[in-house]
């Protein structure tokens, strides 16, 4: 596997406070079942993937096994809602650690990262606003796909979507089909627990 960020590698403890269970996600795991073509875009003879504007994918290397995602084609970079958002130094390098809410409407199940930062920069959202935000580079895996991007940062956790996929990560790699959900199926949402006494969708 390739570590990346200089062979820095940073297992995430994953903690439900609500559902009760507390695992380390072992993204080596996940990463050794995919296609390890991380900066390689699909060659000019072969067809495009297809998928649908909001997909179920996996940050494995920050320890997310799964995570919904709007695929915003209006956005350059990707982004990551996140909260508690914080930077500090491990060896010298500079890092970020932060939390975020995988599911939509779930407070109870936490998730928290950390990172090595690549750079800080100002971004403009959708709305016009300007923010200056870390912006990381880590792996992500998306229809046995596995290839790496940049994600920006941002204390946004009221947002419906917990992430958006920019079309820097998406471009010569798949085809958008504005018409359909989730073609990747939504499995890698079973990796969370289901809300105390309900049933249905998370």
């Amino acid at each position: 596997m390739d570590e990346g960020y200089g062979g820095y590698f940073l297992p995430v403890l994953i903690c439900a406070v609500a559902g009760g269970f507390c695992a380390v996600v072992e993204s080596e795991m996940l990463m050794a079942k995919t296609k390890k073509d991380k900066n390689r875009a699909a060659p000019p003879d072969q067809p495009l993937g297809r998928i649908g504007w909001r997909e179920w994918l996996a940050l494995p290397q920050l320890g997310i096994p799964a995570i919904k995602a709007k695929i915003d084609t209006g956005a350059r970079t990707s982004a990551l809602h996140t909260f508690s958002l914080e930077e500090f130094s491990a060896g010298g390098i500079r890092m970020v650690r932060f939390g975020i809410h995988p599911l939509q409407k779930r407070k109870d199940i936490e998730l928290f990262c950390e990172a090595p930062v690549l750079e800080r920069r100002r971004v403009k959202d959708s709305g016009g606003h300007s923010e200056k935000r870390y912006v990381i580079r880590t792996d992500v895996v998306l229809k046995n796909e596995l290839w790496r991007i940049n994600i920006t940062l941002t204390n946004r956790d009221a947002m419906i979507f917990r992430m958006l996929l920019g079309r820097t990560a998406v471009e010569k790699r798949f085809v958008i089909d504005p018409g359909r959900s989730y073609t990747a199926g939504r499995s890698l949402a079973r990796n969370y627990p289901r809300r105390p006494g309900r049933k249905g969708k998370k």
